[in-house]
């Protein structure tokens, strides 16, 4: 019995938990240990420092928990280390940790109740181990509890029980929050001293924290926090935002009301001065707001235990009632004694600053926020540190939390997102006041002043306008309060442009930019990906991290010498070449690319006794002809000046080398060695190397015969590869070869005799007189030579290719990958270490019932237009259907209907891994898999070794069919994937079709794990529930069960895929987990790099290391269609630019679902990878970030690295997942995880954290309020008719086209296609960005971001005010059939149809009854245009007639009349426009006879004061389209009102 079992014994944990924990402990401290430099003197014994770590790192949180609740810690070791009971009592508490964890179930997601059992666990431990004596019995002490499944019966399960309970009282969800306890209710219960009072040890089962009654007076309710559903919620959460945006806003417009053309003019005034000091009076009523909204949502946490809570919530309302009151009393004095005195006197001045000085006093908390702010690990001691001084002194503002303490950032991370909202506050601010709040000044007095309106509605507030200039600003100061979000937008754009160009993506675009680098690239492969031999020093030293920058540097820029010019036998060249193959094949193996395409991108082993390394084809491409071209026009010079020109080219350079090497060997290899032929070409080519190794070849052959030889070499090789063997072409093709070599080549004939004698022709000329010279002397290879045949097709490829082969791969996708894994070597990437010295990880994937395998049945079903899903895929991906079918005939494959019979098993592959299925994701994990095989083979392989490797790598493409090479035991010990098959056990009763799928998956992949819950049931009703873990078993050819361990009940009571990850993840193992959705992907090449990025969770990253390392995804469903494409690249610009901009400089980056990397036993302990409760949690995935966060961790992102993920592909898919995700940013904003982050980060990093999340969604909800009310706003003006009298008896209209120009609010929207944009850019150029952007405006991009935008702000506020949060399965197939109208109304008639109809009534109303709705400026129609003059005296002008609708009144009718607009022309100058009563008929005769005769050069105030006999007379300008700009004068002769028009420019 070790350890582990006796603790299982004595405490009643179940046995498999006990075997399951005992794998996990011994493989993460023998992990730990194999990481140790120097290894350790005696291998097999544990070094007490990796255990020291791993149980420091394991109980850090239940230390800090017994430190918050002020608890003496029952770990307790020896103060000696080197007591030999020291490393047994460590493992005791590790293990005891584990175990408890292990058996938790849902009680995972409470990690401070696994700390309040653990410490009692532990406390009788320890007990146990001292020899106490049970003061009850006088025996030896025992555990309280223990026997068989006594944990989980007797702890686990009445806590449990308790969470079901709620759960049950929450009615699925759709009770208030406020009603039930959900999973951080019961947790937050353990933050408190009161726990252990109520709970006791043993569980207390009469503690009124069991009641169930919800009537009970005594019973625990709400801990700690309370969700009320309410829009408030967005200000008490982020008080200090509005608060700033309200005080600003005020403080404009006191100033711009002066209507100075400066700000600082306006302020000089002392009036300006102290009105500005009502700042103060606002301020503290927003205070006293926060105080009410405060003790209205929470007061549900007043009870006896908390009367605390109730003080705190008077006194704060009090007080900020009484500093509002203060402040106004104040003020008011002060006016009473300028008043008093009719001056700024003395003591209206002393007034003043006694304001001032009580002002002071009011920010002294804003003050001390500041001087922590400068100094943030003052800020971190204080509220990390226990005292109760410092809990005294911070009770006042707010209350005392486990969570939210230390948060602030290291100083050059304050001053790096300090900067970047200073810059966006500054931008924001004076936009604002320049251009929405000081131009609506004017009209808004304007307004206010218009006396004798004639209402065709109701007048409301009298006759002040009040309504009007209401409607006017509303749209104005909702703007104002949403587009911080417009210039976040554009400066992250900016911000992160500038980041990703220093982080160095995007150098190598596309593959012809990788065949420049190409050289350099397998150098930084080396320096990357291979690590160096072990080393006896655990970290770098300084000079070693300064030589590695120096040489990253040198292969990033082309500086330093590449790998190149050795020859293929070493070492590096194998190593490099047994990776690109490895990639070429795979993506062969996925048919990204085709037979052809590998050989011209592989790698090829040492063969042939070439003497280059031999560089993939696509690189070699024409340069042999170029090298000939080279040797013909310098055919005098010597060979040093030919070979320095052909070396200029590495490519060229290798491929002559091995064109000769090649040539040299094949020839002698079809002549029979025995023959004298065989000796011919042997000596002639040994006379050949003396000759070049010498430096005379130039001086001994013509090098203008070298094209002749080329392309007799071209027909050799052809005939070789010819499926026909026709001996006779053979033979006269090598004799004419000869021929060439020794009559034409050398510069000077031989006689026969000396070739004779040289062994250059055959000793009896005689017998080849009446006979060819290789008569019956040669032999083809053999057809079944498959090497032979490959070798023989690259040969001739480099001798005959006339292209650069710009086009290989032709495969977008393969395109892509290739020159992202390229580029992302030379990234600052750090280096990774060997197999054995690398960081153990899982990855693990929750899966319930999608598509495992897309059914053949399916696959070739027709929808109602005749287009079945296999038919759409071909035609998506024709050229991958014609490599997979290339591939199925080259494995055998005689028919292509064989596809749908014998081979239907591959053809479901073959679509499934094109769709968003299980068994794509498996086969993208499994890449982790293969990749550490070969990595773990490099690492330890010997030269020879890996010569002989290469070649079985090479004959099988598939190191996993030759374990014969090495051993892959470390590869275990690293690498664990559990695939989450929640109700993989029911699938199996039911016979479902993914029982045979995901058994096929796991027979397959021998890494593979799946974990699901099985339900047994025992009878009368009772069932049973098993967390279990299967594999396949290679020996017994069946399923094995490895693990069953009981749960306390049904898995489910929260959201369903937390609480699928949350039972699996005990059968997870390594340092770190990797997060994988069902929809996801990944390619071998990124494989290869999660060795470099484990290795950031050693690096600091501002003053933490990494608890999250977040990775970027390559969004890949976007060729599916339009919509999908739409989806991606907003996607892709979220998970690239906007997430790079999120973890530096702002570090707020949460965890948003992505393939982002968790340091595992810091999550494990602090509550678990996701959150669980119902539907608060319904964003399951954020929530990981927010705790994250709040518990001190940091998230960082990394950019080398990418992992495939689908996306919807479908507009009724694409909506339900927005309505998804908008619903759960509903459900956040309730939560006390936002308002926690909202009131504990520091001001700049909670404005990052509000527009990046919930801020989002609120702003996009507001622009479409935004819509509303400005439109609504505009209704009202034109119909009642305040609108015409504004226009007809303004004294301003300057001023007042700001209002009729508010619409450009709505147009900067445009800004938000910016990021797209950007990153486009900065990764595939700009050119290639624009043309996409174009190409999406073609196709109505505009349109869709714009229907989602309303589906986003539609399901956000409706979540808010009214819940309906759930999961919406999208399907995430392929969508191949039309929807009917019917069901599209039904989906999106709240969302969208209702709005749609209401908007366009509202306009259609509005365009048919206001003056403005035909004029170019604002759109409209124009009718009856019509052609007129102006005859002046000395000059004609030619004229537009423009019947426009207005309210132009008159002295016997109130009705409206139609007048004519008259516009200038000739050169569109200023012009004077008349308006005439057309008795609504305009026509060139009335409006001739009307018009009044001008004189040249009348200015426009005689044009005025001449109009008296016309009923209205209008002057504007117009600018270069003849659209009108502003109106600058009015006269209207029917009811004697006169503007004055001097003073603009004159007409002529």
């Amino acid at each position: 019995m070790d350890l582990m079992d006796w603790l299982g014994a004595f405490f009643g944990f179940q046995n498999d938990n006990v075997r399951n924990q005992r794998e996990h402990l011994v493989l993460h401290l023998a992990n730990a240990q194999m990481r140790l430099s120097p290894p350790p003197a005696i291998a097999d014994n544990l070094d007490p420092k990796v255990l020291n770590h791993f149980r420091r790192k394991l109980l850090r949180n239940y230390e800090s928990w017994c430190s918050y609740l002020r608890k003496k810690s029952q770990v307790r070791l020896p103060l000696f280390r080197q007591n030999p009971d020291t490393q047994r009592r460590e493992l005791l508490y590790v293990a005891m940790y584990l175990l408890i964890w292990g058996e938790a179930g849902n009680l995972r997601f409470t990690p401070e109740c696994i700390c309040y059992i653990y410490h009692h666990q532990t406390m009788e431990l320890n007990q146990v181990l001292s020899g106490d004596t049970d003061v009850n019995t006088g025996r030896p002490f025992n555990p309280t509890i223990s026997g068989e499944n006594a944990f989980l019966n007797k702890v686990i399960t009445p806590i449990y029980k308790t969470i079901k309970t709620e759960v049950a009282r929450s009615r699925n969800g759709t009770a208030p929050h406020s009603a039930w306890r959900n999973y951080d209710d019961i947790n937050e219960f353990f933050w408190s001293r009161k726990c252990f009072k109520k709970l006791k040890w043993p569980l207390d089962l009469s503690s009124n924290f069991f009641i169930d009654d919800p009537k009970a007076t005594n019973r625990v309710g709400k801990t700690g926090f309370v969700e009320q559903r309410t829009f408030w919620n967005v200000f008490r959460n982020f008080d200090r935002l509005w608060v700033l945006l309200i005080l600003f806003f005020q403080a404009s417009m006191i100033v711009a009301w002066r209507e100075t053309e400066y700000p600082w003019d306006a302020i000089s005034d002392r009036d300006v001065q102290v009105e500005l000091l009502t700042v103060f009076i606002t301020w503290a009523g927003l205070r006293f707001v926060q105080t009410i909204l405060d003790a209205g949502t929470q007061y549900s946490l007043v009870s006896r235990d908390t009367k605390l809570v109730l003080f705190r919530m008077v006194m704060k309302s009090m007080v900020s009632l009484t500093w509002a009151i203060v402040f106004i009393v104040f003020y008011v004095l002060i006016w009473v004694q300028k008043n008093s005195d009719g001056l700024w006197s003395d003591a209206a001045n002393d007034k003043i600053i006694v304001f001032l000085k009580s002002g002071l006093v009011f920010i002294i908390p804003e003050l001390l926020a500041l001087i922590l702010f400068v100094v943030p690990w003052v800020r971190n001691f204080i509220e990390n540190t226990d005292f109760v001084l410092f809990d005294m002194l911070t009770w006042w503002f707010h209350s005392r939390l486990y969570v939210g303490r230390g948060l602030r950032e290291g100083l050059v991370d304050n001053i790096r997102y300090t900067i970047f909202w200073v810059i966006i506050l500054l931008s924001k601010f004076s936009f604002s006041y320049f251009l929405q709040i000081k131009p609506l000044v004017a009209p808004t007095k304007a307004l206010l002043s218009l006396r004798g309106i004639d209402y065709n509605w109701h007048a409301f507030f009298g006759n002040s306008n009040r309504l009007a200039v209401v409607l006017i600003w509303v749209p104005v100061v909702l703007m104002y309060m949403v587009d911080i979000q417009l210039w976040y937008t554009v400066f992250s754009a900016f911000v992160g442009s500038v980041i990703g160009l220093f982080s160095h993506l995007g150098e190598i675009r596309n593959i012809e930019q990788l065949r420049l680098r190409f050289q350099f690239f397998a150098s930084a492969l080396q320096f990357n990906i291979i690590p160096e031999d072990l080393t006896l020093v655990a970290k770098d030293s300084l000079v070693q991290k300064l030589r590695n920058a120096i040489r990253r540097f040198k292969l990033r820029y082309g500086l330093g010498q590449p790998l190149k010019k050795l020859e293929s036998s070493q070492v590096d060249a194998r190593q490099f070449a047994l990776i690109w193959n490895e990639i070429i094949f795979t993506m062969r193996e996925e048919d990204l690319i085709s037979d052809r395409e590998v050989e011209l991108l592989e790698l090829p082993q040492n063969c042939w006794d070439i003497m280059v390394v031999r560089w993939p084809c696509v690189l070699l491409g024409n340069e042999l002809l170029l090298a000939l071209n080279q040797a013909s026009e310098l055919a005098s010079a010597p060979d040093r000046w030919i070979w320095f020109r052909i070396c200029n080219s590495e490519y060229r350079r290798c491929a002559v080398i091995e064109a000769y090497c090649s040539i040299r060997y094949l020839l002698r290899d079809i002549v029979q060695s025995t023959s004298e032929e065989h000796a011919i070409v042997t000596n002639l080519f040994m006379e050949i190397d003396h000759f070049v190794g010498q430096g005379k070849f130039t001086e001994v052959y013509k090098c203008q015969t070298l094209p002749r030889i080329h392309a007799k070499l071209i027909n050799l090789v052809e005939i070789l590869m010819s499926p026909v063997q026709d001996m006779d072409k053979l033979i006269f093709v090598l004799q004419s070869l000869y021929e060439l070599m020794i009559k034409e080549l050398p510069k000077s004939k031989k006689p026969v005799s000396q070739l004779m004698q040289e062994g250059l022709a055959p000793r009896n000329p005689a017998t080849t007189e009446d006979r060819l010279l290789f008569l019956n002397k040669v032999q083809f290879p053999k057809p079944d030579d498959a090497f032979f045949h490959r070798q023989l097709r690259r040969l001739n490829t480099i001798l005959s290719s006339r292209d650069s082969m710009r086009n290989v791969p032709k495969n977008i996708e393969a395109r892509r990958r290739i020159a992202f894994f390229s580029n992302s070597v030379f990234m600052n990437i750090p280096r990774a270490p060997q197999v054995e010295k690398m960081m153990a990880f899982s990855v693990l994937t929750p899966y319930y019932d999608e598509d495992v395998l897309y059914k053949k049945e399916g696959l070739r079903k027709p929808n109602d237009d005749g287009i079945s899903t296999l038919f759409y895929l071909q035609k998506i991906y024709e050229d991958e259907w014609e490599n997979f079918m290339e591939r199925m005939r080259r494995d055998g494959m005689k028919n292509d209907e064989e596809i749908f019979t014998t081979r239907s098993q591959e053809l479901r592959f073959w679509a499934s891994y094109r769709g968003q299925t299980l068994s794509r994701t498996v086969r993208g994990m499994m890449y982790y898999y293969r990749a550490l095989k070969i990595l773990a083979y490099l690492d330890s392989a010997s030269e020879m070794e890996m010569k002989q490797g290469s070649t079985a790598l090479w004959g099988s493409r598939n190191l996993h069919q030759n374990r014969a090479v090495n051993e892959f035991g470390a590869v275990m010990m690293k690498f664990t994937y559990v695939v989450a098959c929640q109700i993989y056990g029911s699938q199996k009763q039911k016979g479902e079709s993914q029982d045979v799928d995901i058994a096929n998956l796991m027979k397959d992949n021998e890494a593979l794990r799946v974990a699901y819950v099985d339900e047994v049931h025992l009878g009368r009703g009772e069932v049973e529930y098993c967390s279990v873990l299967v594999k396949y078993n290679e020996q017994l050819k069946r399923e094995e069960e490895i693990y069953r361990i009981k749960l306390p009940g049904p898995m489910k009571l929260g959201e369903g895929k937390p609480e699928n990850q949350n039972h699996a993840i005990i059968f997870t193992r390594g340092d770190a987990l990797q997060t994988i959705d069902m929809n996801q992907d990944n390619s071998f090449e990124e494989a290869l790099k999660m060795r470099n990025l484990l290795e950031e969770f050693k690096l600091n990253h501002g003053i933490r290391k990494p608890t999250i390392l977040g990775v970027r995804e390559n969004i890949f469903t976007g060729s599916v269609s339009s919509l999908a494409w739409f989806m991606s690249t907003q996607e892709m610009s979220f998970v690239t630019l906007g997430q790079r901009v999120l973890a530096n400089p702002l570090k707020v980056r949460m965890h948003y679902g992505h393939p982002d990397v968790f340091d595992r036993f810091w999550f494990l302990t602090r509550g678990g990878i996701s959150k669980a409760s119902k539907v608060i949690n319904i964003s399951e995935d954020i929530f990981a970030g927010f705790n994250c966060t709040l518990r001190g961790g940091n998230v960082t992102h990394h950019e080398y690295i990418q992992v495939g993920k689908g996306r919807d592909v479908g507009l009724n898919q694409i909506s339900m997942f927005e309505a998804k995700v908008a619903s759960g940013n509903g459900e956040q904003v309730l939560s006390r995880d936002v308002y926690r982050l909202g009131h504990r980060l520091d001001f700049f990093r909670m404005l990052s954290f509000f527009y990046t999340t919930v801020g989002f969604y609120y702003n996009t909800m507001i622009m479409v309020v935004m819509v509303y009310t400005f439109l609504w706003g505009r209704l009202y003006l034109t119909l009642s008719g305040v609108e015409g009298a504004a226009l007809d008896n303004s004294r301003n209209n300057k001023a007042f086209g700001a209002v009729l120009n508010q619409q450009f609010v709505v147009q900067i929207g445009v800004f938000t296609a910016l990021p797209m944009i950007v990153e486009n850019t900065i990764e595939h150029g700009f050119l290639s960005a624009v043309w996409d952007y174009v190409t999406m405006q073609l196709q109505l991009a505009s349109i869709f971001f714009t229907f989602s935008m309303g589906t986003r702000g539609h399901y956000f506020g409706r979540t808010i005010l009214h819940g309906g949060a759930k999961y919406r399965a999208t399907g995430r197939g392929f969508v191949v059939e039309h929807k009917s109208f019917a069901e599209c109304y039904r989906l999106y008639a709240r969302s969208h149809f209702v709005k749609a109809i209401e908007l366009g009534v509202i306009l259609t109303v509005y365009a048919s009854n206001t003056l403005l709705a035909i004029t170019g400026k604002h759109g409209g129609t124009r009718s009856k245009i019509t052609y007129g003059e102006i005859t002046g005296n000395n000059s004609r002008f030619k004229v537009l007639l423009f019947p426009i609708r207005s309210r132009v009144p008159s002295e016997d009718s109130k009705q409206q009349h139609e007048y004519c607009r008259v516009l200038d022309l000739v050169g569109f100058r200023d012009c004077c426009c008349v308006g005439l009563h057309c008795d609504r008929v305009c026509s060139r005769q009335i409006c001739s006879k009307r018009t009044p005769q001008i004189q040249a050069g009348a200015t426009s105030g005689d044009v005025c004061s001449r109009s008296g006999d016309y009923d209205v007379v209008e002057l504007y300008k117009v600018n270069g389209f003849g659209f009108v700009l502003e109106r600058v004068g009015i006269y209207s002769n029917r009811v004697g009102v006169y503007i004055d028009c001097t003073g603009f420019k004159t007409f002529s």
